[in-house]
């Protein structure tokens, strides 16, 4: 359904290190910059990016979003999560563990990006 996914940030040298750190974690390669000084990071399922706003307007995050990032196991979540709070983010929700809800029982890790952004680890086992 999705082709990509694009947020925005004020401080683009601080989201590269910390994305650079959370898809590492993943096996996924560092930012590649286009020419407008976009972050792209290439997945197989789609395209992740992070842009200051063209509008020149500061980035803000958004008020009840998170960005999900399906992983194959809890060990990768817990990487993931331990990566991005070496690289400049910020754990928030509850630690990263099992949850029941509807669809079932998921394993969550969330993260505040430098720039406020809430991002979650999920693995469906």
């Amino acid at each position: 359904m999705f082709s990509h996914v694009m947020l925005g940030a004020n401080e683009i040298e601080a989201s590269r290190r910390f994305y650079d750190a959370i898809f590492g974690a993943l096996g996924i390669a560092s930012a590649v910059t286009d020419p407008k000084g976009r972050l792209l990071y290439f997945g197989k399922s789609g395209i992740f990016a992070v842009t200051a706003p063209l509008d020149g307007q500061p980035a803000t995050p958004a008020n009840g979003g998170t960005i999900g990032f399906a992983v194959q196991s809890t060990e990768d979540a817990d990487a993931w999560h331990r990566a991005g709070v070496a690289a400049g983010g910020t754990a928030c929700e509850d630690p990263p563990g099992w949850r029941e809800n509807a669809v079932g029982k998921i394993y969550l890790a969330y993260l505040r990006d430098p720039a406020g952004n809430k991002l979650c680890a999920s693995c469906r086992l």
